[in-house]
This record gives structure tokens, C-alpha cells and sequence, in this order.
């Protein structure tokens, strides 16, 4: 198992080329299935989820072939319409197969998702919608067995936006007869791409990116030619979070600014220097980091998966400020580990007090999910003292591509080691 080591006080300068998303890349993969044929993904990036997800359609029969940066994916010869525990356990996104078997196969039997750190996340928004296009479920022994002769579409309205529910009901649509109306949809980029992908192989989409989305099912599909998956705002977000803490000058290559406004104007409101230049973005951390409140919100609004790290960066801001946490109720169990560096952050609830401190202390801290274990190295970065070690930094390969090499390019004092 790897660790990695930091030893922080060096400031970040120069440029860091963001990779493409890991939650738009898992249901464009997914999508491959709604049709037989040879689809070609670019901006795919190499992660442990995207890993996952392909080993899960393999054992279907979908054989995957990469060469000069395209992911070409021949979705023809599938021979198995189930997703199995022993993988579907590793990474929750696999309930985004349900959708394209059902359209495609009218069958799938796909294992219940297991527990996550940061919540329960309940898929009972997808069962629920799918239901209502006419699909018959029962559970069995931990899976979930749905059969459908033919998909038909119908007037769905969430109770909450859900990306991978909305994301769900757009590929089971595609095929379905009719039209399908999707109420309270998620807007998020992601869906947009996803939607992309889906007009790329016929389907007729309106209004991704508003809280209507109307899909017209079509019978036949055609395989996508060519589509390039959305750069990672998350992990432009965490660079850009990064050189605010650290100080220095950084242009971030790849981002899309029109993704990232309630990020931008965060950061600017704690004195960060920003620039739109063509191509990315251009910061520039401050003398003085100010404390700013956030709440987290769907799309548009400040993303739940920056939350852990925004708050690395008002542990040493200047005065106090709160975090509001709306999508996930379990995500401060990082506090505890940012607490071992010296943080003084008290959690009410859904909300966090963040009391800013002149620096943080190296420690032993162990990452305990995803967006948890990019905090660890964010504090790591500033802290004082020796050398942090994030532990379990598994998590930390599951959504982002070399992390730890791209901040020792600007920089960083950051090496990668055995346990």
C-alpha cells in the first residue's frame, strides 16, 4: 500500500494540465452499451474508477483498445447483462449500467452498491424513475433483477436532483417509446456531457443543463464517431485551492472557467488573483488568505467534492468562517485528521466553524475517501514541522490522475513511497 510525503513551505509556480473528468467519463463509458459498434472517447482519464468501470463491462463482453489518446470502446458482442458485487463494491457509479442494459437488453441484474463513507447515497430515486418507464424489480440476495419488454417514456420528477439518477433515466430514455420528461434534473456539466454523447449517437436531447431535460427515444442507435470528455472542475478546483494556500502563480491548462463561477468568485473573495486566459485560468495566491463562508449546492453552486478542501484553506486563513455541508451528511470525518495538523474546526451538524490558524503542523494523517485525502495533501503543502504522511491514499487514485507528479512539477516537495 503507498503513502505519500510532503514536506510543505514551497510555493507552486508554472502550469498543471487538467484530465478529464472522472464523473462525466464513467456514464459516457456506460452509455456505450445502449448500441452494438465502435465507439472513440478522447479525454478519457486513467483512474482507478475508470479502471473499474471498464473491468465491470468487460466481463460483459465489451472489449475496450486504447492508441494515441482515444479509448475505443466495441460494444457489439455482449454477452452478460451483470454487474457483480466483487467490483460494483469498489466504486458506486456502477449503477449507471442499469439504464443502457435495460434499453438495449431489457434485462440487467446489477448488484446493490455497497456503503460510502460520505453518505448513504440510496438508489431508490433510479428504481423509482425507472418504474415509472415501465421496468419490473425485484431484489434478491443484494441485487437488484429488473426485466422490461419495452421501455416507454413518462413524466419522472425528482425529489432532489440526483446526477447519476438523472444520468440513469437519460440513457434508459434514449431507446424508450416516446418521450421521457425529466423534473428537478441535475445540471451539473457532466450531465451536459453525457447528454453530448447521447446526441452524438442519435438521440434527440433539450434542455441539459436546466431542470428539464426531454428526451425523444429513438429505435435504432449508432455508435459515437468521436467524443472528448469534459475537463475535471474538481480537480482544477483543488490545483486552484492549492496555490491560494501555498502562494505563487499557476496557470491552470484545460479548465473551463464557465464551470467553475462559484469557485472563482470564492477564491477571489479570499484574495486570490484570477485571470481568464485562453485556454484556462491564470491565479495567483495572496499575501493574506481572508475567511469566506460557503454553503455546498448543486450545480451551479459551490460543489460538495471541494468542500474538504476549501476547508484546508480557511485552517489558516485570516479569522473564522462556516461551511455548510447540504448534499452529504457524513462529509466532516476529515476534520478529525486535519485536526492532527493543528486545524481548529468545530462541526455542528451539517455545519463546520473554521477558526483560522498561522500555520499547520506535519503529522501522520490518514485519508478516509476521496475528496478527504486532496485536503490531507492541501494541508500538507502549507504545514510546518517535517514531513506529513497521507495514508490510504487508494482513495486519492480513485479520482485523480497523478496527483502527486503533477504537484511536484509546479513545485511541490511531494514524493510517492511504499508503506
Amino acid at each position: 500500500m503507498d503513502k505519500i510525503l510532503i514536506q510543505g513551505g514551497e510555493r507552486l509556480n508554472g502550469a498543471v494540465k487538467v484530465s478529464g473528468a472522472k464523473n462525466a467519463a464513467l456514464p459516457v463509458i456506460a452509455a456505450c452499451i445502449l448500441t452494438e459498434g465502435l465507439h472513440r472517447l478522447r479525454n478519457v482519464p486513467n483512474l482507478k474508477d475508470t479502471t473499474t468501470i471498464k473491468l465491470i463491462m468487460s466481463r460483459m463482453g465489451v472489449v475496450f483498445q486504447e492508441e494515441d489518446g482515444i479509448l475505443s470502446i466495441n460494444s457489439r458482442k455482449i454477452r452478460d447483462c451483470q454487474a457483480s458485487y466483487d467490483l460494483v463494491k469498489t466504486m458506486r457509479a456502477s449503477i449507471l449500467l442499469l439504464g443502457p442494459l435495460l434499453a438495449r437488453f431489457g434485462r440487467a441484474r446489477i448488484s446493490l452498491p455497497g456503503g460510502c463513507a460520505i453518505g448513504a447515497r440510496p438508489v431508490d430515486l433510479h428504481l423509482k424513475a425507472l418504474s415509472a418507464m415501465g421496468v419490473k424489480m425485484f431484489l434478491e440476495r443484494g441485487y437488484i433483477n429488473a426485466e422490461v419488454s419495452r421501455l416507454r417514456g413518462a413524466d419522472i420528477f425528482f425529489d432532489i436532483p440526483t446526477v447519476t439518477g438523472t444520468e440513469n433515466v437519460m440513457m434508459a430514455a434514449s431507446k424508450a417509446e416516446g418521450r421521457t420528461i425529466i423534473r428537478n434534473a441535475a445540471k451539473e456539466p457532466e450531465v451536459q456531457n453525457l447528454a453530448d454523447m447521447l446526441r452524438a449517437m442519435g438521440v434527440s436531447i433539450e434542455g441539459d443543463g436546466t431542470d428539464m431535460i426531454i428526451v425523444q427515444g429513438v429505435e435504432t442507435l449508432n455508435p459515437a464517431e468521436e467524443l472528448t470528455i469534459i475537463p475535471d472542475r474538481i480537480e482544477a478546483g483543488t490545483f486552484m485551492i492549492g496555490v491560494t494556500m501555498a502562494g505563487g502563480e499557476l496557470f491552470v491548462d484545460g479548465c473551463r472557467p464557465e464551470h467553475m463561477s462559484a469557485v472563482i468568485e470564492k477564491l477571489q473573495g479570499v484574495g486570490a488573483e484570477i485571470e481568464k486566459r485562453p485556454g484556462g485560468l491564470l491565479i495567483k495566491g495572496p499575501e493574506r488568505i481572508r475567511s469566506v463562508d460557503i454553503e455546498t449546492m448543486p450545480f451551479p453552486g459551490f460543489p460538495t467534492d471541494l468542500q474538504a478542501q476549501f476547508m484546508s484553506l480557511m485552517s489558516i486563513a485570516q479569522g473564522s468562517s462556516i461551511i455548510r455541508e447540504t448534499i452529504f451528511e457524513n462529509r466532516f470525518i476529515h476534520v478529525s485528521e486535519l485536526r492532527r495538523m493543528g486545524a481548529d474546526i468545530r462541526v455542528h451538524g451539517n455545519q463546520a466553524m473554521v477558526r483560522g490558524k498561522d500555520h499547520l503542523l506535519a503529522a501522520p494523517v490518514m485519508a478516509t475517501d476521496l475528496r478527504a485525502s486532496a485536503s490531507l495533501i492541501l494541508a500538507g503543502l502549507v504545514a510546518r514541522g517535517g514531513i506529513t504522511e497521507v495514508h490510504r491514499i487508494y482513495h486519492l487514485d480513485r479520482g485523480y490522475e497523478s496527483m502527486e507528479e503533477k504537484f511536484r512539477s509546479i513545485g511541490a516537495n511531494i514524493r510517492r513511497v511504499k508503506a
